[in-house]
């Protein structure tokens, strides 16, 4: 029997957002009912009213189509807060075509988490949007997230938490997740393993307090934890120590 290395995981979860990267942002949309959008601005509001320094860079991990890096840049011109640069990465290069095609003013670097182009606290902001999960050394990548923040700099971090007790919000989210969302995404996609794998990924992965130990073991201070839509999705903001 030969067992599946971290690696090979890690290269068929790139693989398939490879797949699913054309009908990528139509099926966010559907899924969710638009419902993040306003996650992703509550996410970039709560940041900026924390992080007052001049922001020279405002890195999005597992950036996907660029929609993060979309809305730091909306958020910010609301705020009047000025940024220098916002860098785009991810290891998809479907993800990203789409991405630069949406946004051309903004940069995109192929790499993976666990491996950052940057140099030592070289980044403001630090986010990853959904895409945590998806990162199978992901404490390699916690590490490298503190390594390129400066002190003082937030990771940013939305994503589909494992519930933390069960009851009857928790049966109406686990049907959705695992009866209706995967028929809807297979049709918008052509793709329903991608969309199956997404309850699996969540059950898979860690409760928010969870989370959050994680964070403070690889250097950083919790300031902010919020959970949305009946605990659909969790907003961690955290500051490196």
């Amino acid at each position: 029997m030969i067992l599946e290395t971290n690696e090979n995981k890690q290269q068929k979860i790139v693989q398939m957002f490879d797949e699913i990267a054309g009908t990528y942002d139509t099926a966010n949309r559907v899924l969710s009912m638009g419902i993040d959008i306003q996650w992703r601005k509550t996410a970039c509001d709560e940041t900026f009213s924390r992080y007052q320094k001049p922001i020279a860079l405002i890195v999005d991990v597992a950036c996907g189509t660029g929609d993060m890096m979309g809305y730091w840049a909306k958020q910010a011109k609301k705020a009047g807060r000025k940024i220098e640069k916002i860098l785009g990465i991810d290891p998809s290069v479907g993800m990203t075509d789409v991405g630069k095609q949406k946004f051309p003013e903004f940069e995109f670097v192929i790499s993976e988490a666990t491996a950052l182009p940057l140099e030592n606290e070289s980044a403001d902001i630090l986010s990853i949007s959904y895409g945590i999960r998806n990162v199978v050394k992901r404490q390699d990548a916690f590490k490298e997230f503190a390594r390129v923040l400066k002190t003082g700099g937030y990771v940013v971090i939305l994503e589909f938490t494992k519930d933390e007790k069960k009851g009857i919000f928790f049966v109406l989210k686990d049907f959705y997740l695992n009866k209706i969302l995967p028929i809807l995404g297979g049709l918008i996609s052509k793709n329903k393993a991608a969309y199956e794998y997404l309850p699996n990924s969540i059950e898979g992965f860690l409760t928010s307090s969870m989370l959050q130990k994680e964070l403070d073991e690889a250097g950083f201070e919790t300031e902010f934890c919020k959970s949305f839509s009946m605990d659909i999705s969790t907003l961690v903001i955290a500051k490196k120590r």
